[in-house]
């Protein structure tokens, strides 16, 4: 069972849950880390694209892909056993319809200090020249979901968080002493723990906490969005593909089921509503867009026409209203007004943690 009194509180079992929960533990803090569902790790965090950005997504954000690079030899680093760098990552560029040019896209790249260079001739004279200006080989991978939810876990583990599964947290009111009380429930039990500080680190349902616990809200922007998972063609079986910078697509590795990933900016989202809407869409499962998807990749790659889906992984993107301006992913640490020593937080990408853990460490660990 549950303690009753701890210093911290984290809320959401995702990546950013469990590092926030390693860190504050690891710092000598009591911590108690709650996930809703069954298991850690199964929403958002692993139903994505896998892709771990060194900054060459962000051209219209150069704070943004600035930190990407700077977070990216990090992540790599730490974990080294979770990536996926062997295979050769190409970024094309639309000759039509993009934002951006090869010459402006290479000039970036020189800017923020990311590796590029000519894609090979094996990979190039696939892409159809009529679409594609131009093509570059890149150093970015992608992520094994399975490894880094278990390195993660360990970590939080080791430094001494209390991490419980299918405990939700209902409210978060005042409690005694000017600490904090988190109502829990499973199943028919209920509860409560008491702490100095409770971190809402539950992404899509940021919330939907908030709104329980009678507390402002953060605005944020929703999409349903769809990852189809497809067997890649015989061309495609070594390399991934990034068509920038606009309206177009891309198609990974996708370690956990040992296949590729396909997204397209106009057909991943199924649908997009604001938090303050007043009649948010219903998310049921809709039709795949996959036939889309691929409809537009086979103008770039043609033989992309050979994918085959196998599956399509359904989830709530989640982003701040500053996002949508010029593609930047900000970050969100916000401590509330109205119930001091709550902070909910928003990471923009997976390797974002680092950026939220800085400002969370300033906030809670040094008063």
């Amino acid at each position: 069972m549950l303690p009753r009194d701890c210093d911290v509180v984290v809320i959401g079992g995702g990546f950013y849950g469990m590092r926030i929960a390693a860190m504050t533990a690891a710092a000598g803090r009591s911590t108690t880390l709650l996930e809703r569902t069954p298991r850690f790790f199964g929403r958002a965090s692993m139903n994505n694209q896998a892709r771990v950005h060194g900054g060459y997504h962000y051209p219209r954000s150069v704070l943004t892909a600035t930190r990407a690079r700077r977070n990216y030899a990090r992540f790599r680093r730490e974990f080294a056993a979770a990536i996926d760098d062997s295979f050769q990552h190409v970024y094309a560029i639309a000759r039509h319809q993009s934002k951006l040019g090869a010459r402006e896209f290479a000039e970036f790249c020189r800017r923020i200090d990311a590796p590029l260079s000519p894609a090979l001739r094996a990979i190039a004279d696939k892409l159809d020249p009529n679409s594609i200006e131009s093509a570059f080989l890149v150093e970015e991978g992608v992520f094994n979901a399975h490894h880094l939810a278990q390195q993660s876990l360990e970590s939080a583990d080791a430094a001494g968080a209390h991490c419980a599964v299918g405990f939700e947290a209902v409210a978060v009111e005042p409690g005694s002493h000017r600490r904090l009380r988190v109502q829990w429930r499973l199943d028919a039990n209920r509860g409560y723990i008491e702490a100095d500080w409770v971190v809402n680190a539950t992404y899509a349902s940021l919330n939907e906490l908030l709104a329980r616990s009678e507390l402002a809200q953060v605005p944020l922007i929703h999409e349903h969005t769809e990852v189809a998972v497809v067997v890649p063609p015989p061309a495609l079986r070594g390399y991934g593909v990034t068509v920038m910078d606009g309206p177009f697509w891309s198609s990974l590795p996708f370690p956990v089921f040992g296949a590729h990933s396909l997204t397209h900016v106009r057909y991943t989202p199924h649908a997009r509503w604001r938090s303050d809407d007043a009649t948010p869409p219903m998310l049921e499962t809709h039709s795949s867009h996959f036939p889309l998807m691929q409809r537009d990749a086979e103008r770039f790659l043609p033989a992309m026409r050979d994918a085959v889906h196998l599956l399509s992984l359904w989830e709530t993107k989640t982003l701040l209203p500053r996002s949508a301006g010029d593609d930047g992913r900000p970050i969100l640490v916000q401590q509330h007004d109205d119930a001091k020593g709550l902070v909910s937080v928003l990471g923009a990408k997976i390797d974002s943690t680092y950026d939220v853990e800085d400002e969370l460490r300033d906030l809670i660990l040094t008063t």
